[in-house]
């Protein structure tokens, strides 16, 4: 499958296909040699100090805990595990990101919680020092933690057309005329462009949904604007993760996720170990042999489930 905003994913393989036709704009990382696969997380703990866990395929499923995940979760940090979610789910504030957490029955404190919100808004400083932004996001988010001017670019009919840059927090209110109207303007002047979840899709309990690295990618092919994607698998979310757990090497941390191309990838370049969850996400009822094969992005281990 080409990348195009006219084939979004049916099945898992369409979404991997999705992935494979912008790996040349991914990180590189070396080859790892094979995979070992286990049980759960419980089987391989011992080989590692702490855990990086992607949500999404790992955690729950759209609005569901995976069975078991919160029982596992108290099991790592009885055995002394350090714990940290990192998630490319820029929809939430911190605090509603948290709550959701804890609605769903885990007991991550703030502080082990990095999305790449948090990643985005550490560096959109770095990034255009004074700049407004029109901010992508979703329904009600106050934006109240954006380090510097913005307005919700959907609050009113011209509200992409102003700010010096563009924040793509959200794809929840996205839609196929708004991004014909997004690369309208970009062909008018062009802006840097933030793209704070660089996921092309996400796991749903029906299917998967569109993210915004999916809407991102498009506008590279037609508009090579100045891109810039935020999250898994690039460096900035590991290195605040790192620190996050502890700041020690990071070949006793393993990163846990369902999809090659972010958590494994990102995971492998960052010196992680890599753990891929195949029960639950991008893979599910699909034998991801073939898969990690083509990618050539292999996880240190293979577990179906949390």
């Amino acid at each position: 499958m080409s990348f195009s905003l006219h084939s979004p994913p049916v099945t898992g393989a369409d979404a991997f296909a999705l992935y494979q036709a912008i790996a040349q704009r991914l990180p590189q990382a070396a080859p790892k040699q094979r995979s070992n696969k286990a049980a759960n997380l419980a089987e391989i703990a011992a080989q590692y100090d702490g855990f990086a866990l992607d949500a999404f395929g790992v955690l729950n499923v759209g609005k569901g805990a995976i069975a078991g995940a919160v029982a596992r979760m108290a099991q790592l940090r009885a055995a002394g595990k350090a714990l940290c979610v990192l998630s490319n789910a820029a929809s939430y504030p911190k605090p509603d990101l948290v709550t959701k957490y804890h609605r769903l029955g885990f007991d991550f404190t703030a502080d082990e919680v990095v999305s790449s919100r948090d990643v985005a808004l550490s560096v959109l400083p770095q990034l255009a020092d004074g700049a407004s932004w029109a901010v992508i996001s979703a329904a009600g988010d106050p934006l109240k933690d954006i380090p510097a001017p913005c307005h919700d670019a959907l609050a009113t009919p011209d509200g992409l057309e102003h700010g010096d840059g563009i924040l793509f927090l959200s794809s929840a209110r996205w839609t196929m005329a708004l991004q014909e109207r997004l690369q309208s303007t970009l062909r008018a002047r062009p802006r840097n462009v933030v793209i704070a979840n660089p996921d092309l899709v996400a796991p749903q309990e029906s299917g998967f949904s569109l993210e915004p690295g999916f809407f991102g990618h498009a506008l590279a092919q037609d508009l090579q604007p100045c891109l810039r994607y935020i999250g898994k698998p690039y460096g900035d979310a590991f290195s605040m993760v790192l620190a996050r757990l502890g700041g020690g090497a990071p070949q006793r941390l393993a990163m846990v996720g369902d999809t090659l191309h972010t958590d494994i990838l990102g995971g492998n370049a960052a010196g992680f170990g890599t753990v891929l969850v195949t029960g639950h996400g991008l893979f599910r009822g699909l034998d991801v042999a073939p898969f990690v094969t083509e990618s050539a992005i292999t996880p240190d281990h293979i577990i179906p489930t949390t």
